[in-house]
Formats: C-alpha cells, structure tokens, sequence
C-alpha cells in the first residue's frame, strides 16, 4: 500500500488570549461561515466583525483558562487513533489540520509531503456533514490539490459524514447513559441535543445535508440509548442577522422550563471534542439561562474526546475507507444530480425565500457602512452632515 497517512481535520481554536481576535478574522473571512455577494466585502467585513467581536470573546475564553483546549484535545485524539490503527495491524501517521488556527491545514500537507504519504485518508471531526465545516475544509483541500502538481500523485480518499457509525453511536449512548444514571430519577430526566446551528438559506438554497444529518443523529443516538426519556433538538451559537435552523437553544430552553421540566441533560451533538461552546456557551450561559428560566437541575454529557469506543470506531473507519472505492472532492463538493453547494442565486423581488435572504444582506451592508462611519468618521453620511 506504501506509506499510509490520516489526517484530522477541525476547526481549531486559539491557544491564547492574544490569538483571538486573528482567529476570528480567519473564521469570517471563509465564505462557508459568512456567505455576502461580493466576494470583495469578505476580509473587511472580517476585520470588522472580528474587532467588534474580539472583546467580548476574549472575555469567554478567560472564563474557560485562557484559550481553546481543542487542540491539545484533537492532537490526543490523533495520538490515540494512531496507536489503535497499529494495535489492529494498520502502521499510519496521523496529522492534525485545523481550518481557523494553528496546526494550520497546510502546515499539516507540508508534514505529510515531507513524510512522501502515497495514501491519505481524510477524516473531518465533525460526525455530521456541514458545508460551513467538513465541506468548507474539503473545498480548501481542492484548492491545495490543484495548486500543487505533487499532490496529485498522492492517492487520497474522503470520509464525508460518519455519525450513523455504529460505535459513534454506541459511544454518545454509554456517556449519556453514565450521565443519566447519576441522576435519582433517571428516566424522568429531559434529554436535550444542541447542535451547531447554520443560516437556513445553507439547508434551503444550497442543499446542505446537515440538518437531516443531524435529526437522523439524534434519532438513532435515542435508539441506541434505548431508554424511555422524552428529548428535544435545538441549534445553538447562532451569528448576524440572518435566519438560522431552528429552535434556538436559548429559546427551547425556556420553553421546556415552562411546560415543567426540572431537569435537563445537554448533549452537544456535532461536537467531539470539548471548546469554547460546549465549556462557556453550555456550561456557563445555558446553565445561567436554565436556572433563570426554573431548571435547577443542570447537566451536560461530556464530549467523545478519546473515549476507548469512539476512537477505535475512528480507526475502523479508516480501515474501511483505505479497502473502499476512494472518495474525491469532486464527489462531495459538486455533487451529480443533487443541489448545488453554491447555486446560481438570481435578484426577486417580493416576500419569497430568496429575496428576504438578499434583502437581510443588502440590510446588513447598509449596516456595515454605518459602523464603518462611525468608527472612522469618514463616509458619504459625514459628508452631507447627517453623522
């Protein structure tokens, strides 16, 4: 087979207090996290949002040690892939590519050329496929690929989504079951899913999986559990003005409160590894919105992390995929016969779905243009002395 590379992809987190506000000027300058119709807009409405943002998350991170643990947390879970895949017989290296931060993605293809890899799996650690995660690391992958002539000699393969994994789900069903078995009634404790959330127009004009994938996850995660409890969905970690899946975790919330749930289980579902929004955002400010709204009795399953089940389902995965027909960006990121990631979007007017999501954008450029004014004390607004 020659020399057998894995690479791990996530979105990576800053290491520190100082790395944060870069970090979020690389997140909002990726066009899957923040979609605008000029391409021009996106690095300076990166460095606005990532200003105006930086205080505040800093803030977060302090309350949680001073930085993101994902990568410390992803690079053991490499290190624990890659003794398991021997352990079955399977020599690899294993890499660790982050999207927003450092080990950057190429940083890691720089590794694996220097290593001379011939066949690479490439693994997101996202269970659930999104276009705004695994898909926007594929279309980076892509990118790198055709720039690289030396690239195309290594034989790779894609694994897109994997959360119907049997082990995946064996694993999210004992934490939960340890969680639940804490508790001195059980079965009366509310299961509650919060997952990743994304702007509708993904699901609904650019033919994103990820909600199905993600009510398919749920619904077999409860299977496997096997247990009698009652349970609810909902998206969290929403961003701008625009619409996001629903519900909304912080308005599901309140609402179970009110129809007399005491005590609530959180499960982060499209999360594997623990970060800001499982250890501040759950842990701090639902906890703090639950007790507000009546539930006294807060609780979170952990996230996978190197769980024993988890990580050898990961290694079989890959086991599975280095023996199966190969997977190409082209397969998933152009997909035939299914809608288009990035669809020819064209001007309506009127109350459709299309034209409420380029009015919502148009709204937020005029926006844009007036915090620019403001911060700068420059701009047509100054200039006829309405500012």
């Amino acid at each position: 087979m020659g020399r057998i590379g894995v690479l791990l992809l996530n979105l990576g987190g800053p290491d520190q207090i100082e790395d944060v506000r870069h970090f979020l000027f690389n997140l909002f300058s990726d066009p899957e996290i923040i979609r605008i119709p000029f391409p021009w807009m996106q690095k300076p409405l990166a460095w606005l949002i990532s200003t105006l943002r930086a205080e505040k998350s800093q803030e977060n991170y302090k309350h949680i040690g001073g930085g993101s643990p994902l990568r410390r947390i992803t690079e053991e879970q490499a290190v624990a892939l890659e003794a398991k895949l021997q352990e079955k017989g399977q020599e690899a290296k294993v890499y660790v590519g982050m999207r927003y931060w450092h080990p950057f993605t190429e940083e890691a293809i720089a590794k694996i050329k220097r290593d001379r890899i011939e066949q690479l799996v490439i693994l997101p650690l996202y269970p659930q496929f999104s276009i705004s995660t695994s898909g926007s690391s594929f279309r980076l992958l892509e990118r790198i690929w055709q720039d690289d002539p030396t690239l195309q000699q290594l034989e790779y393969t894609l694994i897109p989504s994997w959360y119907q994994r049997s082990g995946y789900l064996r694993a999210m069903a004992q934490l939960i079951a340890q969680e639940l078995d804490r508790r001195p009634d059980p079965d009366g404790v509310h299961i509650f899913f919060s997952a990743h959330g994304v702007p509708v127009s993904y699901v609904e004009e650019a033919g994103d999986p990820y909600q199905r994938e993600i009510e398919d996850c749920t619904s077999r995660i409860m299977q496997t559990l096997n247990r009698p409890n009652d349970h609810t969905l909902a998206y969290q970690s929403r961003v701008g003005p625009v619409e996001w899946l629903k519900p909304y975790t912080e308005d599901a919330i309140p609402e179970l409160a009110a129809k007399g749930v005491d005590e609530l289980l959180v499960v982060p579902i499209s999360f594997v590894s623990e970060h800001i929004e499982t250890l501040q955002e759950i842990d701090m400010e639902y906890r703090e919105l639950a007790e507000h709204s009546g539930i006294h009795n807060f609780h979170r399953v952990p996230a996978l992390n190197t769980h024993p089940v988890f990580i050898e389902d990961l290694a079989d995965s890959v086991i599975e995929a280095l023996d199966a027909p190969h997977i190409k960006f082209s397969e998933v990121i152009h997909p035939p016969k299914k809608a288009k990631m990035y669809p020819q979007e064209r001007w309506e007017w009127g109350l459709t779905t299309a034209a409420e999501v380029w009015n919502g954008r148009l709204a937020m450029i005029g926006f844009i243009g007036l915090l620019v004014e403001l911060i700068t004390g420059h701009g047509p607004l100054h200039l006829i002395g309405l500012l």
